[in-house]
């Protein structure tokens, strides 16, 4: 078969990740990339990645020429491609009309908006849509990345396969944020003095972790708990007591490193399961080791340790990639990571995981 067709829309930290990671596979072409910064659009693929230090050397990177376009409609055409990367929100509402206009061009979707991991934990109404709208165009769209998708749900899931009774689930993840671009530090209030930090959390301005009720809905719809109530969340921030910095943002000494969320789902008024996310930017400059984990207490009781963390910007990357061939084979509609195949390295021809 000729090679498998995929267009990246946002060529930030992720989706240039994204472009760097299928650059090293097998059976696959980049088709087009739709990007509207300044300092991106109208230039070209690899010179972006070479000047922004993701590749080094270029000259022995067999590709065609992609021109990074400003819009969409420049590059989208029914069935143009196999599979489009979506890179650009955190939110179902912010992605909606994006996903809905990819789906209706009969394009599958794999998104990086993290409350795509499970829609129907916040927005219902407009999963029943993009699931109906997938299903006329006989396409498929998937939203999955490290967390949600894959360490605080899908991992604790399929943990409690060993499970014979489950009382009590805890996901905790401790991480590094440097990775992530301008948009998360903004999320997560990177930068902001103590002071701005708790007035955005107060007027509603500062998301922090997006995904607890995705995480959560997904962990008790997969084993058959019903939220008794909305899920719970509290929210502060890590204050650095040393200057520190990344590619995308420096933060003086006293000012938000992080934000320390926690989740907490209740099961007919008891608490059943609890998320502990800290996560700031270089956390090793104050001794913070990253880890992830998760405690199950049952029968039999089930500890699982993960240290350091598992990369949050190389595991959203490798997921969206490696999880490519299975929507691609997926019947049409809106798909969770409950849904597919589980995520698996690919370190052959992408080719040979589609069905013919």
């Amino acid at each position: 078969m000729d090679k498998i067709k995929i267009i990246i829309w946002g060529f930030g930290a992720m989706g240039s990740g994204m472009a760097e990671m299928l650059l090293g596979k097998t059976g696959v072409e980049i088709t087009g990339i739709c990007d509207s910064h300044p300092r991106r659009k109208g230039k070209e693929m690899l010179n972006i990645l070479k000047a922004s230090g993701n590749i080094a050397n270029t000259d022995n990177i067999n590709h065609p020429e992609i021109i990074i376009k400003e819009k969409i409609e420049d590059i989208v055409s029914p069935g143009c491609a196999d599979v489009v990367l979506l890179a650009t929100d955190s939110f179902t509402k912010k992605a909606y009309k994006k996903i809905v206009y990819l789906l209706e061009n009969k394009l599958n979707v794999v998104s990086t908006a993290e409350e795509m991991a499970y829609p129907a934990a916040s927005e219902p109404e407009l999963t029943a849509q993009m699931d109906k709208i997938a299903k006329a165009n006989g396409v498929s769209v998937l939203g999955t990345g490290i967390n949600p998708g894959l360490i605080m749900d899908l991992l604790v899931v399929l943990m409690t396969g060993a499970s014979i009774d489950v009382n009590h689930i805890k996901a905790e993840r401790v991480n590094s944020l440097s990775p992530f671009g301008p948009a998360v530090m903004e999320e997560q209030g990177v930068g902001l003095t103590k002071e701005a930090f708790i007035n955005g959390v107060n007027d509603g301005s500062l998301a922090g972790h997006v995904g607890f009720n995705e995480s959560v809905g997904m962990i008790t719809d997969a084993i058959g708990w019903k939220l008794s109530s909305k899920v719970q969340q509290t929210q502060k921030p890590i204050i650095t007591s040393v200057p520190r910095k990344t590619k995308y943002i420096e933060v003086e000494a006293g000012n938000v490193a992080g934000c320390s969320m926690n989740g907490y789902g209740y099961v007919d008024g008891k608490l059943k399961v609890e998320m502990v996310h800290p996560q700031q930017i270089e956390p090793e400059l104050e001794g913070t080791d990253t880890g992830d984990y998760v405690t199950i207490q049952g029968i039999p009781n089930i500890n699982l340790s993960i240290k350091p963390e598992v990369p949050g910007g190389i595991g959203t990357i490798a997921m969206c990639v490696n999880m490519i061939p299975q929507i691609i084979n997926a019947s049409p509609g809106l798909k969770t990571m409950l849904d597919l195949p589980v995520p698996r390295a690919i370190m052959g021809d992408m080719r040979d995981r589609i069905d013919q």
